[in-house]
């Protein structure tokens, strides 16, 4: 099996030398988007580079789901640590993404 559609560096994993991150087709992927969908999502991506980067993700799927869980959870913290530096703006984009449930509140 090739793995050469991806390449790791930055302590991420990438998509041949494109600046799309395997994350970004892999979640598409488990979305039950298809190959031809997500390649239109993603023009710099050839139809052959997105189903390399699916095939990588199902034959290295343990590894790339903990990687994936990880930065999922660094996320949340560092989404933590904004919200609680800026609560203002936290408050104005809370306030746009669900104004009913600001009204109630």
């Amino acid at each position: 099996m090739r793995d050469d559609y991806i390449t790791m560096q930055d302590g991420g994993y990438w998509i041949g030398e494109s600046r799309v991150a395997l994350d970004s087709v892999v979640y598409r992927f488990l979305e039950g988007l298809s190959p031809e969908s997500i390649a239109e999502s993603f023009p710099v991506l050839t139809l052959e580079q997105v189903y390399g980067a699916i095939t990588y993700y199902l034959a290295h799927r343990a590894t790339v789901d903990a990687y994936l869980q990880a930065h999922d959870v660094d996320y949340a913290t560092f989404r933590q640590q904004l919200r609680a530096r800026y609560p203002r703006p936290s408050q104005r984009l809370d306030a746009l993404r669900h104004p009913a449930e600001v009204l109630r509140a």
